[in-house]
């Protein structure tokens, strides 16, 4: 009687923490899928299973949390944004240089933000931690790009690149991550 009793007491124990485990999976990935919106999706395509994107996206954060982001000064984000419009202003005359310029500028501000730059990749994953709904605007202008330079687009597309361009920029310049965004992203990366 003794040992069916010590059975059904540790099968009980098991089932608590199965459900304490299974619970904090589903916080941990509500949680990613709050910070990393839409990137959260794209991660699942990639990796194909939950627990690696989760991992990966984690991994990002905490890659993030060694960099030294900062906002840019006002008066250099006033003068970015003058050389944007220019920029903008340049399409009408010649799209394919504009396109190049307002990459250029993009990789600039990342820089002067303090990402590391050179990597396509890299780039987009880092971004994603602070910049997860407009990431995707970057991924696509960088894809339009690269068709137009194999003579695969026209320039209806370079607009469309150019407008993904300028949704990235514009959140890069508004760069200004609250105390609160900081402490649920360590909360994160401490749980996995």
């Amino acid at each position: 009687m003794n040992e069916i009793w010590l059975i059904g007491v540790v099968a009980i124990v098991l089932v608590a923490i199965a459900a304490v485990i299974g619970i904090a999976r589903w916080q941990r990935s509500r949680r990613l899928r709050g910070q990393f919106g839409p990137e959260y999706d794209h991660a699942l395509e990639g990796f194909g299973h939950r627990r690696a994107a989760e991992r990966a996206l984690v991994d990002r954060a905490r890659r993030v949390d060694k960099l030294e982001i900062r906002p840019l000064p006002v008066l250099r984000r006033d003068e970015l944004w003058n050389r944007w419009q220019a920029t903008q202003a340049q399409f009408v005359d010649d799209p394919d240089t504009a396109i190049q310029q307002a990459h250029t500028l993009l990789v600039l501000v990342m820089r002067e933000e303090g990402y590391p730059t050179g990597r396509f990749e890299e780039e987009l994953e880092l971004l994603s931690v602070h910049h997860p709904g407009t990431v995707q605007h970057y991924r696509e202008a960088q894809r339009l790009a690269e068709a137009r330079a194999q003579g695969r687009s026209a320039t209806e597309e370079l607009r469309q690149a150019m407008i993904h361009y300028r949704a990235l920029f514009e959140d890069l310049l508004n760069l200004g991550v609250s105390r609160q965004q900081s402490i649920a992203r360590k909360e994160i990366r401490h749980e996995a």
